[in-house]
């Protein structure tokens, strides 16, 4: 699909939406960006006339880039814009934290910019694609940042909130959508939303789609979609199955994969401390006593967890809010807009947070647990350090964790360095030998939310089968 040669529409009272706000419900941009902006403080990136692939866009967007305070593109940038604005379909590797969204959205805004004629109602021209909500969020901010000069409009559709907004937007007819997998097909079966008219199509963090088990959800989403689109397909990590996955959704693609300046130990201050799991919730307060420790997200393996962490930080005076699967998307919405403007200084969260979240000065990640793969460790601690600012990662091992730490330090291709020199320091969980619990975040006695009142139930239940199934064994 080439770029057609024409000058970017301009239609009155067509604007863009921030996505998050009124659920969908389209809205001016110039008035929301003020609004949104007028509490920030002051921009501290170098300002400047937009430079190298830059110089490729149409004024409009080379206006919000420098707006938004950047002039240099990151090396994704560089690689992808030249690409995507040829019209060709690309599958693309990046760590978070290196400017993957605007290397796709900006050049996908100015093909849109070039279209003459209204998009249809319930028809999008652009579809993409994003495992959680937040990140679809994230998403819906850059489209609104990098295209307000321009009269286009989108939406975010996702679940956990009320349908009415979305539904309300999709009739009146948006650019481009962008869209959580199970929200779309139930928006899908319903009627409100068709793809015939989808000439870009953008799926973001595709691996961690396929640990969310959504890739059926996606295929039966491609069948929906016209055979003559621009495909892009993002992933942070790329094994043989991914890219299997990734040839049956495109044609003749660019391949980019573009490897951290500098890897997560060399950027980012890592520590590991050594503690007996009954001890993490004292030595996570010891760690306020050290200065710095301004706006901090803490990791958990389960949301009762995290609950319970944040519980515990705020009697101890410390401002702090958890965010889950199992908050609404309200409270979910409310905790992270507190914590970005201040209102908490620490966020505890599962991995429904490790990606995508775009923060700022965030200047200390603590994993209070291990995570279970080590690449959701680098995904977590590229919270902090990013924008070339200094960032903390500390890491809580007990004996549990031993065999996941050993995992995260094969990955990095070497170890995190330890700090023993602290109260709760635990030799136990230092030589610890014990395998990763393949039932973490279990009870102990039994599956997951299995009470011994259930245990009981279940087993007066087969204990009648038995009896019946002897019983007419005799007769």
């Amino acid at each position: 699909m080439k770029t057609k040669e024409r000058t970017p529409r301009a239609r009155k009272a067509r604007s863009v939406s921030k996505p998050h706000s009124k659920r969908g419900k389209l809205k001016r941009s110039g008035d929301r960006f003020k609004a949104r902006t007028a509490s920030k403080p002051e921009q501290t990136r170098p300002r400047g006339r937009p430079r190298g692939e830059f110089g490729m866009l149409i004024p409009e967007l080379q206006r919000a880039i420098a707006a938004n305070g950047y002039s240099d593109p990151t090396p994704i940038q560089a690689e992808c814009i030249p690409h995507l604005i040829d019209g060709r379909d690309l599958i693309g590797t990046a760590q978070t934290g290196t400017g993957k969204t605007a290397a796709f959205i900006l050049p996908l805004l100015q093909q849109l910019s070039f279209e003459t004629r209204r998009p249809r109602s319930r028809s999008p021209r652009t579809l993409i694609l994003a495992p959680t909500r937040e990140l679809a969020a994230q998403i819906g901010d850059s489209i609104e940042t990098y295209g307000r000069f321009l009269h286009l409009t989108h939406t975010v559709i996702f679940g956990g909130v009320n349908q009415f907004h979305q539904v309300k937007a999709m009739h009146r007819g948006v650019d481009m959508l962008v869209a959580t997998p199970g929200r779309l097909l139930d928006l899908m079966n319903q009627g409100h939303v068709q793809l015939q008219d989808v000439q870009f199509f953008v799926l973001d963090e595709v691996d961690r789609m396929l640990d969310m088990g959504f890739i059926p959800d996606i295929e039966k989403v491609l069948t929906k979609l016209p055979a003559e689109r621009q495909t892009l397909f993002y992933s942070a990590t790329m094994n043989a199955k991914m890219e299997k996955l990734a040839r049956t959704m495109v044609t003749n693609p660019v391949r980019v994969a573009i490897e951290p300046e500098a890897p997560a130990v060399e950027r980012i201050d890592q520590t590991v401390l050594f503690v007996g799991q009954k001890n993490k919730n004292k030595l996570l307060l010891t760690l306020w006593d050290q200065p710095g420790m301004d706006k901090v997200i803490i990791f958990t393996q389960m949301k009762h967890q995290a609950n319970r962490v944040a519980e515990k930080l705020e009697q101890s005076g410390i401002k702090a809010v958890a965010i889950h699967g199992n908050k609404s998307q309200g409270a979910r919405t409310k905790a992270l807009d507190g914590f970005k403007i201040g209102r908490y200084k620490v966020l505890v969260a599962t991995d429904v947070a490790a990606r995508g979240l775009d923060v700022e000065d965030i200047t200390h990640v603590v994993n209070y647990d291990l995570p279970m793969e080590a690449e959701t460790y680098v995904h977590r601690i590229g919270r902090t350090g990013r924008a070339g600012m200094a960032g903390h990662a500390i890491s809580f091992c007990s004996a549990e964790d031993r065999s996941l730490l050993r995992e995260i330090e094969k990955l990095l291709g070497k170890p995190v360095p330890a700090e023993i020199d602290h109260p709760f320091h635990c030799n136990e969980s230092c030589h610890s030998s014990l395998p990763a619990s393949k039932n973490f975040g279990r009870r102990r006695n039994g599956g997951p939310g299995t009470s011994s009142r259930g245990r009981r139930s279940n087993n007066r239940f087969n204990h009648h089968k038995r009896r019946t199934r002897k019983k007419r064994s005799s007769q």
